[in-house]
């Protein structure tokens, strides 16, 4: 769940609703190994809540990749003893909504026992767990599974609309804070993480929930540990420019919103309202242009933009990007 304050927001939709939540989560087996994640978007002039699934008693914790997306700081809650940690972003998947990051400082955690979403069944009984409206307690909520490989389309405060597959659907009803949090088997096993919702369905009684499958995002979360980059995960720290944009009326480019002050943009001599037509010598025409051409890069890495300045004045500047927020 966020709550933003500024016009340029990247952010997924939180799952929808569906059966009606419990008071609060009652049974450590429901609960065991679930957190409460809490995040500042400084460069947003707001914060973010969400859910985490603990993976191991050091302190890898599974979410949503929209929960900590543009997270200038992560915080995260161990409702059992309230302890409060800080994480850092181990790696990212955009197009799967997964992210891992890492407690400081964590051991000894519970973890969340997990089971095979690859043996699901429509009707099986499934709960949802979650840090509900970003209350900061746990909230239990139940229902069944009510169908299986659903494909759903979900739009982003930039109007980017992106599709995510082979979900699980669930009357379980979710609302906004639940995403990352698990959905569990009869058993309490965790089967998927409650992801996202259609932005087509409202706020009611009947909407379903949806969940990624628990198998693959193990699977993405294995990939990221291991430190293996490709074309949709992002390893480690996100390189900065240092600037919001907004897509120019041609499509010839992409117009700067505003820059960040201290930042390569700024060093460079960049300003609000130059046209960026080119990233390392590829022509770009959106946010997500220029997205897709950073997301293989890392702090430290250099990038040359082309751009027309306010004058008309065609130019470049070569920057080192520095350490930003997770896209």
């Amino acid at each position: 769940m966020r709550k933003v304050a500024a016009a340029f927001v990247l952010a997924l939709a939180a799952a929808w609703g569906g059966a009606s939540h419990a008071a609060a989560a009652t049974g450590p087996s429901l609960t065991r190994g679930v957190v409460l994640i809490t995040t500042n978007l400084a460069l947003e002039n707001g914060n973010a809540a969400g859910t985490g699934m603990v993976l191991t008693s050091n302190g890898e914790v599974l979410t949503n990749n929209h929960v900590i997306r543009g997270a200038t700081t992560i915080k995260v809650t161990i409702p059992a003893t309230h302890k409060t940690y800080t994480a850092n972003v181990l790696g990212y998947d955009i197009s799967d909504d997964v992210a891992l990051i890492k407690l400081n400082g964590a051991s000894k955690l519970a973890t969340v026992t997990t089971g095979n979403s690859n043996k699901l069944t429509v009707r099986q009984a499934a709960t949802a767990v979650g840090n509900a409206n970003g209350g900061g307690k746990l909230v239990i909520t139940h229902g069944t599974v009510t169908a299986l490989n659903r494909t759903i389309s979900i739009q982003d405060d930039t109007g980017e609309v992106s599709q995510l597959a082979n979900l699980i659907e669930t009357s379980a009803r979710l609302v906004p804070g639940d995403s990352g949090g698990p959905l569990l088997d009869a058993n309490g096993r965790v089967i998927g993480m409650d992801s996202a919702g259609s932005p087509t369905f409202s706020f009611n009684q009947n909407a379903p929930g949806y969940a990624i499958p628990i198998s693959r995002a193990l699977r993405l979360s294995k990939q990221i540990e291991r430190g293996l980059a490709s074309s949709t995960v992002h390893i480690g720290d996100t390189g900065f420019i240092g600037l919001t944009v907004q897509s120019s009326q041609s499509g010839s480019g992409v117009l700067i919103g505003d820059i960040v002050p201290n930042t390569p943009a700024a060093q460079a001599g960049l300003q609000k309202g130059d046209l960026i037509t080119s990233l390392n010598g590829t022509p770009v025409g959106s946010f997500v242009d220029i997205r897709t051409l950073l997301f293989t890069k890392h702090p430290g890495d250099s990038v040359t933009i082309a751009f027309t300045d306010v004058l008309g004045n065609q130019t470049q500047a070569t920057i080192v990007l520095a350490i930003g927020p997770p896209q």
